[in-house]
């Protein structure tokens, strides 16, 4: 059973059977959970992992994959539970990351044409709007 701390900052050395998540930066930070001493650091975003909290425990989505590692473990955490997941053959991590990198790419692009940009008014609105304030203007001046 792993517990969690909620911090600001995520300290230099970690515990084991510990996850730290920093909301303020969008972090969750643990020792790998196959006991090999390295660090696993999660970023909290919509193309990476995303964290549930249900008041009591926490979940992170999706699996955490360490292939970089030596270990290369694989596991969920779900409800401060470590479950353990099937190991991945080298195709499969090569697959999964250009997956990921084109999942980002399209979310980023999608963002980046979604953004809001003001259309300059059109001389019919302005007008109007300057009729309506001659209007306005008159009433008082009659």
């Amino acid at each position: 059973m792993l517990r969690h701390e909620f911090v600001e900052y995520i300290p230099d050395n970690l515990n084991d059977n510990t996850i730290y998540v920093s909301i303020k930066f969008g972090t969750v930070a643990h020792k790998c959970c196959c006991g090999c001493g390295n660090e696993v650091f999660t970023p909290l975003s919509p193309t990476d992992w995303k964290l549930i909290f249900n008041g009591k425990s926490i979940s992170l989505e999706p699996s955490i994959g360490n292939w970089s590692f030596e270990c290369k473990s694989h596991y969920w955490i779900r409800h401060n539970d470590v479950i353990w997941a099937v190991q991945w053959s080298q195709e499969e991590i090569d697959a999964a990351r250009i997956y990921d990198r084109s999942a980002k790419e399209k979310y980023f692009e999608d963002a980046s044409s979604n953004v809001m940009t003001e259309k300059p008014k059109s001389d019919k609105q302005k007008q109007s709007y300057w009729m309506k304030l001659k209007q306005w203007w008159l009433q008082y001046w009659k």
